[in-house]
């Protein structure tokens, strides 16, 4: 206790440039505390959401048959846009009534709806929502019944009579799993890893930087305290002191600095997640870990800080020469490039890894061996590069390698931010690679289906003229004739150029335009058909269109999920009466098949004919947003790793700067210029960096492939993802030389130097 007393009073009665680093010390610590609790509470938010979602899910009787006297329940889930639109019917029943689910005080009778307030809102900006709802809204669902405050979901009472045949007896509400989860077990686990890669790994280099702050001048403090009689374990914890001081005060700043980022971000929201303010609440575990786990990890590291300090002093207060990096850090590298080289090479043979048994744990211990030895080797390069260019006759570079040479050590608090950053951000790319090619289809196109009954004329304009959608079709549906014996063996007919029906399918031959041609696909099995009749609509009257079995086809081969398989004929646009329209058909839009663009296409269908069915052939609406989820997350650990490894960047090479003041006005008092001095300081930290960044790329690259050979995907090579990453990298050397040229002041003080 006495030598915790006694760093107190040295931290609080040695000037005003100690209570600056403490200050900085404390801040640095909160933004490491802020982020660290955002990143435990995630897994809380979307716990929270899973959990809501059990508790209102309808459990039915066994069988799903219909028992007399008890509420019948029907669920339907249809796409509004790119979101899920859930509508759930009951039917009240004479005995055994269940207790309303959550967020409802009573069980809607029926004409009553309840919906949520995000339906509420959109109910005002779409009326025509209101066909889906049959009923008055007789209130809002409260928090507790809704995944998230941007759910449209409705619960709507109708008759016995009325609910449809699919209705089943409901027994209660509430289950001990969700229907969907937010996210996938599996997804979530890969999440994680990846979150500590991109927060955690850049937290830990920001809090040993901040906690080696000052470290020359305190060092040289703490050796004369040891010299004066005071223990080694003693002079430990002077240090320790101050270090656990600024961790607590940090913790508990950063902790106040999370609650009102979370009461922001819950009423602002994030692309595809929004979530309560409770959900994001403080648990009891995550305070426990920033109010003690941080004061007790500044503990070591203050202690192990001042080891040499208390061992050594005399050394300490001569300032003599550290030694040379040792190279376990590089076994560290070697080790991990090498498992995740390993895994790299087993894409090249005909039977790549997968993620399953030991290499479910052999390719993240590769990755995070390789990130350590990335910060671990990056003071034996400095010291190596320092070593080789320090010979050369060029004085600014030999003043430059001569400080990285005596201090190797430095050049680690620099740039391990910004190179660990680089390296995440390879990573983060390889598993959005990843779940882009197990969330979606091979094809290059994405097609909507809508009934083309339910859309008015000026609805079809408007659908067809959507930004995205590249061509638009319609398959025509033959007469049902349930008289005739023959009617299994007509055929739909697809009504399209063959312009159109290139952009469908993967490859066509044989197609002619202005003639009626019958399509034959390879892959498909092969179904005769006979002259086929379709019934027409043309200023109000109906008409019958008759095609007469053609003699030529044509051959294609179509995408893995398609409309274009429902027909047998291609009838060109042309040979249809003027002003006819098909009275039974489907018009079907194509775009391209990347999420941004489907999300989009979807929004405007949905704000266009907001009633109607719209198929998203192959797309499960769910699973489009789950993947939003996921990289809204992943962009939001990109965005506190960038902010973490820039601050880490600009607080320890200010830092450095400060400690080097009596050096820089030494060599300007002998006539060095300002201009040189400025040059000396940008080379000391962008060489370094330089080097680091480029094996930053490397090790990135080949932890990122190891990741795609595992995960069983097509692609294996992420070689579009390259530029990118070269331009973060010249992103990165921009800031890095932008925050060290102010760092040599213009006015000399001698003061500086006097101890010197």
């Amino acid at each position: 206790m006495r030598e915790f007393l006694l760093g107190l009073r040295l931290l609080f009665g040695s000037g005003r440039g100690t209570r600056v680093r403490f200050l900085l010390m404390t801040l640095g610590g909160s933004l490491g505390v802020c982020a660290l609790a955002l990143v435990l509470t995630i897994p809380a938010i979307l716990a929270a959401y899973d959990g809501r979602a059990a508790a209102r899910e309808p459990q039915v009787y066994p069988g799903g048959t219909k028992i007399s006297g008890h509420a019948l329940v029907l669920q339907r889930s249809d796409p509004h846009g790119s979101k899920p639109f859930g509508r759930v019917f009951l039917a009240p029943g004479t005995e055994d009534t269940p207790a309303p689910p959550p967020g409802l005080s009573r069980l809607p009778s029926p004409g009553e709806v309840y919906v949520s307030p995000a339906l509420h809102d959109q109910l005002r900006r779409e009326p025509g929502l209101k066909g889906l709802l049959p009923g008055t809204e007789k209130g809002v669902i409260g928090a507790a019944g809704l995944t998230d405050p941007n759910e449209l979901y409705a619960y709507i009472g109708t008759a016995r009579d009325t609910i449809g045949a699919d209705a089943r007896a409901l027994r209660s509400f509430g289950s001990a799993y969700p229907p969907t989860t937010a996210v996938d077990s599996s997804t979530l686990d890969i999440i994680r890893f990846t979150l500590a890669c991109l927060v955690l790994l850049p937290l830990g280099v920001f809090l040993s930087v901040c906690a080696k702050l000052s470290a020359a001048s305190r060092n040289r403090r703490l050796a004369a305290l040891r010299l004066l009689g005071l223990s080694a374990k003693g002079t430990q914890r002077v240090n320790a002191a101050e270090t656990v001081v600024a961790a607590l005060l940090g913790a508990v700043l950063g902790l106040g600095e999370f609650w009102l980022l979370n009461q922001v971000m819950a009423r602002t929201g994030l692309p595809g997640l929004q979530w309560y303010p409770g959900d994001g609440a403080l648990s009891a575990s995550t305070v426990a870990v920033c109010l003690l786990g941080c004061p007790a990890l500044a503990w070591f590291v203050g202690r192990a800080s001042a080891r040499a300090a208390a061992t050594n002093p005399l050394s300490t207060r001569r300032t003599a020469a550290p030694r040379s990096p040792r190279v376990w850090g590089a076994l560290l590298l070697v080790t991990g490039l090498g498992v995740v080289a390993g895994y790299c090479a087993t894409g090249l043979t005909a039977h790549p890894a997968q993620s399953d048994g030991v290499n479910a744990l052999l390719v993240p211990a590769g990755v995070l061996l390789t990130g350590l030895g990335l910060v671990l080797t990056l003071p034996l390069l400095s010291y190596a590069l320092a070593r080789r260019l320090a010979r050369s006759d060029n004085l600014t570079l030999n003043l430059a390698m001569r400080r990285n040479e005596v201090e190797p050590g430095s050049a680690m608090r620099v740039v391990t931010g910004l190179v660990l950053l680089v390296f995440c951000a390879s990573l983060a790319q390889g598993v959005l690679v990843e779940l882009d090619q197990v969330s979606r289809s091979d094809s290059p196109t994405q097609e909507y289906g809508l009934s083309l009954s339910a859309l008015s004329t000026d609805q079809q304009r408007r659908l067809r003229e959507i930004p995205g959608v590249d061509t638009d079709v319609l398959v025509m549906n033959h007469v049902d004739d349930l008289q005739s014996d023959t009617d299994d063996d007509q055929a739909n007919a697809l009504v399209a150029t063959c312009a159109q029906l290139a952009a469908l399918v993967r490859r066509v031959e044989g197609c002619v335009d202005g003639e009626v041609l019958a399509m034959s696909d390879p892959n498909a099995p092969v179904t005769p058909f006979t002259a086929s009749t379709y019934t027409l609509e043309k200023d109000g009257r109906r008409t019958s269109f008759k095609v007469a079995v053609p003699k030529a086809q044509l051959l294609y081969t179509g995408q893995e999920v398609t409309n274009v398989g429902d027909a047998s004929l291609i009838v060109p646009p042309g040979r249809l009466p003027a002003g006819a329209v098909p009275a039974s058909a489907t018009l079907v839009l194509a775009s391209s098949s990347a999420p941004s663009v489907v999300r989009s296409v979807l929004d405007r269908i949905g704000a266009i004919a907001p009633t109607a069915d719209v198929d998203p052939t192959g797309v499960n609406v769910e699973a489009l947003q789950q993947i939003t989820v996921v990289e809204t997350l992943l962009a939001l650990g990109m965005v506190m790793g960038l902010v973490i490894g820039v601050a880490a960047f600009l607080v320890s090479v200010t830092d450095r700067a400060v400690e080097r003041r009596p050096q820089v006005t030494a060599l300007a008092l002998i006539g060095a210029r300002a201009r040189t001095l400025r040059t000396v300081q940008c080379l000391q930290v962008v060489l370094p960096l330089a080097v680091g960044l480029l094996l930053a790329l490397v090790a990135g690259k080949l932890a990122e492939s190891a990741y795609l050979v595992t995960g069983g995907g097509q692609i294996f090579w992420d070689g579009a993802g390259v530029p990118l990453l070269l331009a973060a990298t010249l992103g990165v050397l921009a800031v890095a030389i932008a925050g060290t040229l102010p760092l040599v002041g213009r006015r000399i003080d001698p003061e500086l130097i006097r101890r010197d």
